[in-house]
């Protein structure tokens, strides 16, 4: 008996395009809706569409599964994209908890998690600028 492989990608480990866009929802109406993330939602629009689906097409690519960001608008240049906001820890920390909360509620395989708070900490962190 052979044992179960392991997705290629950690895009569709997540369980691809519709899950990817259920994490970034579930993420947002965080967002949105918890008091402890009122510092990063003050960074946004009052509206969050155009963010759900500008995080919704990085992640997928980021995730190794279709460019749809880099084919709208090129390479992210992340660090540069956010260089006009204020981030520092207490922003990075925020981003973080919310969108580890948000990989829960939408119930993400738990190992795939951890994996995923690794690498979104070395991006948040990377994007401090304060």
């Amino acid at each position: 008996m052979s044992e179960p492989t392991q997705p290629a990608t950690a895009f569709e480990w997540v369980g691809g395009e519709a899950a990817v866009r259920s994490l970034v929802d579930r993420f947002y109406d965080l967002m949105d809706l918890e008091p402890a993330f009122a510092g990063i939602r003050a960074m946004h629009p009052s509206t969050l569409e155009g963010s759900r689906d500008k995080l919704f097409w990085f992640l997928c690519g980021w995730l190794g599964g279709p460019q749809h960001y880099q084919d709208r608008f090129g390479h992210p240049f992340l660090r540069a994209r956010h260089l006009p906001f204020a981030i520092g820890i207490a922003e990075r920390d925020q981003w973080l908890i919310c969108m580890k909360q948000a990989m829960d509620e939408v119930e993400l395989d738990p190992v795939l998690v951890t994996r995923l708070e690794e690498s979104f900490f070395k991006t948040a962190d990377w994007m401090r600028n304060k």
